[in-house]
């Protein structure tokens, strides 16, 4: 669905909590389902995160008291997201009752909208603490979460509308077709874009060899594993030097797979001199209050976090996020990125680091994706995503910007192991020789921009990610890639490379640049 948006709205956008067009739109719609449906019907709405989605069912509570003599219960997963709720429907006139722990419900019949987390209204419902005879509508909001559905039993006689932003479940095993009888897709996010609903995402990956990670239980990356990947310095040192690149200076948000691994990164970004603060479930509320503060009032503060700050949290001022991280979670990978991309009068894109492989495993966000096509058949959409290793296999080494300068005088710096490795094998000669083309490869480039032998060996030392990436691709080809072997291989190469360079720099010199050394 794309809408045109005119412009006294795109002016208006700030004064209360006027409803836009599009989002009248899907009021429209999912009230025609209410009158259409039975009183027990399962509707799923689907919006981007920054498209309105509390904004939309603040207004559908709000039309549903004022129309039906029943009360509407909203369900949430979370204590943030539980209290952004009530607060949303008292500035839409709702008069609601929040069910917390604490709560005290000797009140209740004096309300006609209640707000619970999901796991206390549980407890209250089992304890038969709370009356919902006369609930007619129960929204649940972030519906991907399966923990909500354990509670449609108390309600067989309501109409249930689950919000989220993306229909897939949060376990494989349980679809959301299971427990929704229809899907209604909001507005792109694209449409929302081209609008100027939501800044646009500039995306830049960095390739990183995944194959370490281990799938846990839930379908994702194991947290022990995750964290040896990325506390380990080589990977440490390219989240820095990827924030310098692309992100220095901006308001950065770093996501990260376990506490270990965001305390690692707070650590480094310290130490580079760099204002960074980190944020886990373990902080106070004291705490993590004076943390989001200081955030928000510092223009280039970077704040590291693991999984708290996906949901729940609204920062529109965050011009960068770091994906620190890799996940088999289209929600997850959605939810992060969608951190960045509230708009503000001066910020229309924000930048987005990827260190987890997570584009190529998802494609771009806010890629045209047929939500009804994953809500019918989720393990088709999920059977076709790539596995690491299908992506890895196609990955090209590409010179981070400033050791590309170093290299300037060279027209290509890329070498193509397997091409290689197919032309010698067809040409029946031995696998050796690919090696061999490679370091031949690597003397020249760094000769060519060298005025001695010790410019070349220096340069030839800042070659060790690119000399591994060659490794890597060459032992896939070989089908041999034991640990010790290829690290016997890359310790190797480099013996090869600064001995090659030795014997030969003069007569390459000669050649590459037609004159002879001094």
């Amino acid at each position: 669905m794309s809408t045109s948006i005119s412009l006294s709205e795109l002016e208006d956008r700030k004064e209360g909590k006027n409803l836009y067009s599009y989002q009248k739109g899907a009021i429209n719609k999912i009230f025609k389902s209410f009158e259409e449906a039975s009183e027990d019907y399962h509707l799923l709405y689907q919006l981007p995160t920054g498209g309105g989605k509390t904004v939309i069912f603040s207004e559908i509570v709000r039309q549903y008291l004022k129309h039906h003599k029943k009360k509407v219960l909203v369900m949430t997963h979370r204590i943030e997201l539980c209290r952004q709720t009530s607060g949303m429907l008292t500035e839409f006139g709702v008069d609601n009752k929040v069910v917390n722990s604490k709560a005290n419900l000797d009140d209740q019949s004096e309300y006609s909208c209640f707000v619970a987390m999901v796991e206390t209204l549980n407890n209250r419902l089992n304890e038969d603490k709370l009356d919902i005879s006369d609930i007619g509508l129960v929204i649940i909001d972030e519906a991907h979460y399966n923990s909500f559905t354990k509670l449609f039993k108390f309600f067989e006689k309501a109409f249930i509308l689950g919000v989220t932003a993306t229909p897939l479940s949060s376990n494989i095993k349980l679809p959301m077709k299971d427990n929704y009888d229809e899907l209604i897709v909001g507005e792109s996010i694209e449409s929302l874009i081209e609008n100027e609903f939501l800044a646009k995402a500039e995306v830049y990956s960095y390739n990183v060899g995944l194959t370490s990670l281990v799938v846990g239980a839930n379908g994702d990356y194991t947290v022990k594993s995750s964290e040896d990947l990325y506390t380990n310095n080589d990977m440490l040192s390219k989240l820095l030097q990827a924030y310098e690149e692309r992100s220095k200076g901006k308001k950065t948000l770093i996501f990260n797979n376990g506490i270990n691994t965001s305390l690692h990164v707070y650590d480094t970004f310290r130490m580079a001199g760099y204002p960074v603060a980190h944020l886990d479930n373990t902080n106070t509320k004291r705490e993590r209050k004076k943390i989001l503060k200081w955030f928000k009032e510092t223009p280039d503060a970077i704040l590291t976090s693991v999984s708290i700050l996906t949901t729940g949290f609204d920062e529109p001022t965050v011009e960068s996020i770091i994906l620190n991280r890799a996940t088999k979670s289209l929600t997850l990978y959605y939810q992060m990125i969608g951190r960045g991309s509230r708009i503000l009068k001066n910020k229309s894109t924000f930048t987005v680091l990827d260190l987890g492989n997570n584009l190529h495993r998802f494609g771009p966000w806010g890629a045209d994706l047929d939500w009804h096509r994953i809500f019918r058949s989720p393990n088709f959409y999920l059977d076709g995503i790539l596995a690491d290793e299908e992506i890895e296999e196609n990955f090209r080494y590409e010179m981070p910007d400033d050791l590309r300068e170093s290299f300037a005088n060279s027209e290509d710096v890329y070498f193509d192991i397997k091409k290689t490795y197919i032309a010698a094998v067809t040409a029946g000669e031995s696998s050796k020789v690919v090696l061999e083309r490679s370091i031949e490869h690597h003397a020249k480039i760094c000769i060519e921009n060298s005025e001695d032998l010790w410019d070349s060996l220096d340069l030839a030392k800042q070659l060790g990610d690119d000399i591994d990436y060659r490794i890597h691709r060459y032992t896939k080809c070989i089908s041999k890639s034991t640990f010790n072997f290829v690290e016997w291989l890359k310790d190797d190469y480099r013996k090869k490379l600064r001995a090659y360079l030795r014997s030969n720099f003069d007569e390459v010199f000669l050649e590459v640049h037609g004159r002879e050394a001094e």
